[in-house]
């Protein structure tokens, strides 16, 4: 009997079949033993390229798409679709625009504003800080995010840097309001977020949205001719002193709205932001995402770890933003059961430890971490859209082509980019921290900072491989490992960062030296364990024959700095060790720490529970490296 193979025989294939079959297969094993990433780092590049090429064919047609614009569509388009929820109460799309049309309406009838003028914006965060923000976008107007957290002198100074016509303030904030109001420009308008104003010459703004029209403000008085016009002034303490007002244009609100986009957020995703919206990353990549896509975001006044689960189960939330203490925060928490019980898919943010971040998805579950790297006023991000712990980013040759920057040596005594003979900076080898540089040119510009062009400049380095060329410095330490992923190492000159914020020592030195009691105050990060950052520390000389006053101290650091950056040691000294070019010299007191097993000299800490300044002995200090006492 014949078989079922003999009546219909099988084809035979090709010969060339099976040696092309293995010919694939083994260059999928070399593809993956060579080039793990190829794929992940091929789908990253071509959605920065579609969204590049989407911008310039807007260029080409002589179009200027601008957030606000896309928020305007949205609100036509999905007018029902919950944009925010704020304590439970949701509004939508329709609703953000119009009561936003009601403020442009307020101030087109009560100021004189003018499209191009600058309004200060002092408030937390409600949905009112968006109210007013986009309402005055719809005038046209550049409006400057004030951090309030930052007080009197420094307020002063950031309101005075972007020389606002009008001060909008929060009715939360009306205290810190009374302080600055004798000393502000008497040509500033002040508007406060109330019904009434129980202050001379300030004017409430509540009672006339109330009465105010939900109809649009003519259409050209908020529309953009230029991508790169300015838009916005976030503050940063940047490297050296007091804040500083950082341009934002609508091409880099553009790019920082594409993030949440780019790691594979979709307008189903709800995000959660409990950053403060006067940061660059709640305002451009947290609303400005939401919007991007099309979403709903659901807005926490300030941060609580004890609540943040349970406000992403009760609001279904799939996205949340952080930054490292974010993350440290809510792993100190203790354990409950459920904590996998949640829908949250990504977390985009930035600074988590390694260890932070393998407990956070040991504990949390199945969470994508997102992590990135961008200055508010920088050229220059990186993403790690692969998930490799401990990056903030990876590069390649493309990358490198579109956003061109190099790692460069630099000296830490003398505090400055290293050059050769020939005057040139040179580029550090793989595996060596470098000073992250990147290319200023047209497709990548600098916007610089409001008010004081020696600050811009201060952040360009000229002539740094050959003649003529422009790189900004970013002033943060970088390396780069063999797989070209990239690492945050440090910052660099006269900062550090804790709480998410940075510190800049000059401007705490100045506060500090303002004491009768002080000759000389020298401010520096140091490490403690488990803790992203640097708490602050400041080095003492007395004035001759006084004493420390630590309650004036206390006194003093408090009304005059934001909490973040209120020195948490003291270190009194008799004489202040200073470098070969008379710059204080702080390497070997970073080193030293705040032990005083090893110091001698006299040792204090910030205790907030008792809100005064303690002796440091060696139990509390064993109790601050243990994690017993909270910073």
């Amino acid at each position: 009997m014949r078989g079922w193979d003999d009546l219909y025989p099988l084809p035979l294939p090709p010969s060339w079949v099976p040696g092309a079959a293995v010919g694939i297969l083994s260059l999928h094993f070399i593809q993956k033993l060579l080039f793990p990433y190829f794929w992940a780092d091929l789908r990253y590049l071509l959605k920065v390229l579609t969204y590049g090429l989407r911008m310039e064919m807007y260029r080409l047609q002589g179009r200027v798409v601008t957030v606000l614009d896309k928020f305007v569509k949205l609100a036509e388009k999905q007018p029902h679709k919950p944009f925010l929820i704020y304590e439970g109460t949701v509004h939508t799309y329709r609703d953000v625009d119009r009561r936003s049309n009601r403020i442009a309406q307020v101030f087109l009838q009560h100021e004189a504003l003018k499209k191009g003028d600058t309004v200060a914006l002092l408030m937390g965060n409600e949905p009112d800080f968006i109210h007013v923000w986009f309402g005055l976008a719809k005038l046209g107007c550049v409006v400057a995010f004030l951090n309030f957290n930052v007080r009197f002198r420094s307020l002063l100074h950031c309101v005075s840097s972007c020389e606002p016509k009008i001060l909008v303030v929060g009715a939360d904030l009306l205290g810190t309001l009374e302080e600055i109001l004798p000393k502000l420009q008497k040509d500033v308008s002040v508007w406060i977020m109330a019904k009434d104003s129980m202050f001379p010459n300030v004017h409430s703004l509540l009672d006339k949205i109330e009465a105010a029209s939900e109809d649009p403000v003519p259409v050209n008085r908020g529309s953009a001719n230029n991508l790169k016009s300015a838009v916005l002034y976030i503050f940063t303490s940047g490297t050296t002193g007091l804040p500083k007002a950082a341009v934002i244009s609508h091409l880099q609100i553009l790019k920082g709205a594409a993030g949440l986009w780019a790691f594979g957020a979709t307008s189903e995703d709800i995000i959660y932001i409990t950053l403060p919206l006067y940061h660059s990353a709640a305002s451009l990549l947290g609303i400005g995402g939401c919007i991007q896509l099309g979403a709903t975001c659901v807005l926490k006044k300030k941060f609580s770890a004890s609540q943040f689960w349970s406000d992403c189960r009760r609001y279904n939330v799939t996205v949340i933003q952080y930054i490292g203490e974010l993350c440290r925060y809510l792993c100190n928490q203790p354990v409950k059961e459920g904590e996998k019980n949640h829908k949250v898919r990504l977390a985009v943010g930035n600074g988590v430890r390694n260890d932070v971040w393998r407990e956070f998805l040991e504990r949390f579950g199945a969470v994508k971490i997102c992590e990135f790297y961008g200055a508010t006023e920088g050229n220059i991000c990186f993403m790690n859209h692969t998930g490799k712990i401990g990056s903030v980013g990876r590069t390649n040759f493309f990358y490198k082509l579109f956003f061109p920057f190099d790692l460069i040596k630099y000296d830490f005594q003398k505090d400055e980019p290293i050059r050769n003979k020939h005057g040139w900076c040179e580029k550090v080898k793989k595996g060596e921290a470098g000073l992250l540089i990147s290319k200023v040119n047209v497709k990548n510009p600098f916007f610089g900072y409001a008010g004081n062009k020696r600050h811009t400049e201060k952040k360009l380095l000229c002539e740094v491989f050959k003649k003529g060329d422009l790189y900004f410095n970013t002033g943060d330490l970088m390396v780069q490992d063999h797989d070209n992923f990239l690492y945050f190492w440090d910052r660099i000159g006269d900062t550090f960062r804790w709480k998410g914020e940075n510190v800049a020592t000059t401007e705490v030195s100045d506060v500090i030296v303002m004491l009768d009691f002080i000759q000389e105050a020298n401010v520096y990060g140091v490490s403690v364990p488990d803790h992203e950052g640097k708490a602050g520390m400041a080095s003492l000389i007395l004035k001759h024959s006084a004493s420390l006053d630590l309650e004036q101290m206390y006194k003093q650091v408090v009304t005059y700095l934001p909490s973040y950056a209120c020195p948490l040691f003291l270190r009194v000294q008799e004489k202040m060790e200073v470098t070969g070019t008379f710059k204080q010299q702080k390497f070997q007191l970073v080193d030293e720490g705040f032990n005083p097993s090893t110091i001698t000299d006299p040792l204090y800490f910030l205790d907030n529970s008792k809100k005064a300044y303690v002796l440091l002995t060696k139990e509390l200090h064993e109790m601050i490296v243990s994690g017993k006492i909270k910073l």
